[in-house]
């Protein structure tokens, strides 16, 4: 699967100040007692790749290195308490963009991966479907269209 953007997972934004020029990149991170079960999900059914991992913090990338997620275990001795509390698999949702989201639809149902949301068009342009991964995160498959005239 070719993944040309993950747009709730990377986000660029430049600004100039009258002294530099600064670029942002943003890393979603998840909050889970889930990391085996997560980096099994995103490698096999999205085949994200491992960039860093460790016993509590796993780093993951598309092939491509457009995009960046990371999942924490929760109330790590090591991380402050605002990067303890789990998420409560409710409130989040991925987008990821693709080439030819009718071949990944195939795939995904070729690996019997459970759709939630089955392939369809949009009036607003999306030809998409979407899965959850085993955080109960929502991600939705999509390729852009021209919005209906």
């Amino acid at each position: 699967m070719k993944v040309l953007l993950v747009t709730a997972f990377v986000l660029t934004i430049g600004w100039t100040t009258a002294q530099t020029t600064n670029k942002m990149k943003l890393n979603a991170g998840i909050i889970t007692e889930k990391l085996q079960e997560t980096k099994k999900f995103y490698r096999e059914v999205l085949d994200f790749e491992v960039r860093f991992e460790n016993e509590f913090y796993l780093l993951l990338h598309t092939h491509n290195n457009s995009a960046e997620i990371s999942f924490l275990q929760p109330n790590h001795p090591s991380q402050k308490p605002i990067f303890q509390p789990a998420f409560n698999g409710k409130g989040v949702y991925l987008t990821i963009e693709v080439e030819n989201v009718d071949e990944v639809y195939k795939q995904l149902k070729g690996k019997n991966i459970p759709i939630e949301i089955e392939i369809r068009d949009e009036p607003w342009g999306d030809r998409h479907f979407a899965i959850k991964d085993p955080n109960g995160i929502g991600i939705d498959i999509v390729t852009y269209t021209k919005p209906e005239e």
